[in-house]
């Protein structure tokens, strides 16, 4: 892994990518997504702070464990600007997000353990069809399958909507 010297305080795109193991493509859709900032050169190309390789590696962290984009750009957007996360902000967070990963865990064991009972079956509204249709949810509302979004008429010529 190149080091990088103390002296330099901005990385270049590659540099950050040789660094943090993230492709290229990865940095500039974080950037895109808010996750990461950058500044232009006057030669329009990318910088980036030394702290944003902490940043970096906290949102591929929290990708591994499965915490959407949205939840870990909040998180982000709560630190200082230019300040690496620290172990606090990743201890804080991550107890956080425990629940939301239990829940989801949870939820995971009861789809691998009812996989074989509905594959195939089209009913999606049987009681024991934990996969389409989770505590019968549609069955409670009407009869057979109503997983097709409702559509509402068009109104009739001269109508106001």
């Amino acid at each position: 892994m190149p080091q990088i010297p103390e002296k330099i305080h901005e990385l270049t795109v590659g540099q950050l990518s040789a660094r943090s193991g993230a492709a290229v493509s990865a940095l500039h859709f974080y950037e895109a997504k808010g996750l990461i900032r950058s500044r232009r050169t006057s030669g329009n190309q990318r910088r980036y702070g030394r702290d944003t390789l902490r940043r970096v590696a906290f949102v591929r962290a929290a990708q591994r464990v499965g915490i959407p984009l949205a939840t870990i750009r909040e998180a982000l957007a709560r630190l200082p600007e230019e300040r690496t996360p620290t172990n606090e902000d990743w201890a804080r967070l991550s107890a956080a997000w425990r629940t939301e990963l239990d829940a989801r865990i949870q939820q995971l064991g009861r789809l691998r353990d009812h996989l074989t009972d509905c594959i195939g079956c089209g009913c999606l509204s049987l009681e024991t069809c934990v996969l389409s249709n989770p505590d019968d949810v549609f069955g409670e509302r009407m009869a057979g399958s109503r997983l097709l979004p409702v559509r509402r008429p068009a109104p009739a010529e001269g109508e106001n909507t």
